[in-house]
């Protein structure tokens, strides 16, 4: 049992995760009538605030079972959530630890290559199929 409970709490966060977001984006398109993205913005700010609180917590505080806590909050609800959280934790850390190229880098490289890769996707899925 206990090498399969990261993939449970995995799961279980997951599920939430994912449906949270559905739920909010779901929300906001009914509630508001725009073409800006506000849905998914609001997803990815969200997510951002609540990574900063649990990794702080998980990281500096060390509550109960940190291991449990990353799994079930941090990789599971958040993950399904946004992973945009993830890259801004991850670039806040960069920063912090005094890595401003490597943030720069990574922020610039994720941002336009990840266009690019989408695009890349369209353009193949429209040649395949």
């Amino acid at each position: 049992m206990r090498h399969v409970m990261p993939y449970l709490l995995v799961g279980i966060g997951g599920f939430f995760g994912a449906n949270a977001r559905f739920l909010l984006a779901s929300w906001t398109a009914r509630t508001f009538d725009t073409r800006f993205p506000l849905g998914t913005f609001l997803v990815n700010v969200s997510g951002c605030l609540v990574i900063g609180i649990l990794g702080t917590v998980v990281v500096e505080r060390l509550i109960g079972r940190p291991d449990h806590v990353q799994f079930l909050l941090v990789i599971g609800f958040l993950g399904a959530y946004t992973t945009f959280s993830s890259f801004a934790f991850e670039n806040n850390s960069l920063i912090v630890g005094g890595h401003w190229l490597i943030a720069a880098l990574y922020i610039t490289l994720s941002v336009f290559v990840g266009l690019l890769a989408a695009r890349a996707g369209v353009v193949l899925a429209r040649t395949w199929f």
